[in-house]
């Protein structure tokens, strides 16, 4: 099926060490989602990194106090050479540095997160500055913290050179399949962008997976749960859990798969 999709002049092919790999930008809370929280350390799963997000949904954020059963979940995924990021609201730069930093900290003191997810981040020149403030401040934090912009749009270019990777697509698939991606993006690899889809079916699972590998992206998360907001029933967050075809994803984008 064609696709409305530019591929940017120069965008390479990517090499099997730029494999698709898997980011989980928030599971719900571990008493809530064990399951989910357990498969992410399943010998193989192509896991690149997974979001803690304590208090859950938007804003989100570390909590009041340390969690047992988020430090017992977190532990297993360090033990197993999962890197972990906690989730940090940026609401589009209009939260205040100072609480974005003190969350970092607790993060940081209880559960010795790897880096930092900077959830709803701003994409406008305007903001560049303020977002290299607070990056360059979590890396004086913490010397290789992995920092993920979560535009969910392709940003001005600059924001690439403030984080480790960039989230350019968060939405629906019926949105992605028809999406294009910013010719500026071929100047860098695709380890440095992620894409999250949600209401992906199983029967288009893999004409989802090639739009990602042409369009650069080096790590995804592709879920068949849609966003059931306006609906009030049912998990509001499409990423709480695990996506039907699971399985599938795992084994059509792990170790030793061709793409």
């Amino acid at each position: 099926m064609p696709h409305l999709i530019r591929r940017p002049t120069g965008q390479r092919t990517a090499p099997a060490a730029d494999r698709l790999g898997l980011g989980v930008p928030g599971y719900a809370h571990p008493l809530v989602a064990p399951v989910e929280w357990a498969e992410l350390t399943r010998p193989g799963t192509p896991l690149h990194w997974a979001v803690l997000n304590v208090s859950g949904g938007t804003p989100g954020g570390p909590g009041s106090r340390p969690d047992p059963h988020c430090l017992e979940a977190v532990g297993r995924l360090r033990n197993a050479g999962i890197r972990v990021l906690g989730h940090l609201d940026t609401a589009y730069g209009t939260r205040a540095f100072g609480e974005r930093i003190s969350e970092a900290h607790r993060y940081l003191d209880w559960y010795r997160v790897d880096g930092f997810l900077l959830d709803r981040c701003p994409a406008e020149r305007d903001a560049l500055s303020d977002m290299r403030r607070t990056a360059d401040t979590l890396r004086a934090l913490r010397d290789d913290a992995h920092l993920v912009f979560g535009h969910g749009t392709h940003p001005y270019p600059g924001y690439a050179e403030a984080a480790d990777q960039l989230i350019t697509y968060a939405g629906p698939w019926r949105d992605y399949r028809w999406s294009q991606v910013a010719e500026w993006t071929a100047d860098y690899p695709a380890e440095r962008f992620c894409h999250l889809v949600h209401g992906v079916p199983r029967t288009h699972l893999e004409e989802a997976l090639r739009i990602a590998r042409w369009q650069g992206a080096g790590t995804i998360f592709f879920t068949d749960r849609a966003d059931r907001a306006k609906e009030r029933k049912g998990p509001v967050d499409p990423f709480e859990t695990l996506p039907g075809y699971w399985d599938e994803i795992v084994s059509r984008i792990g170790p030793g798969i061709s793409e």
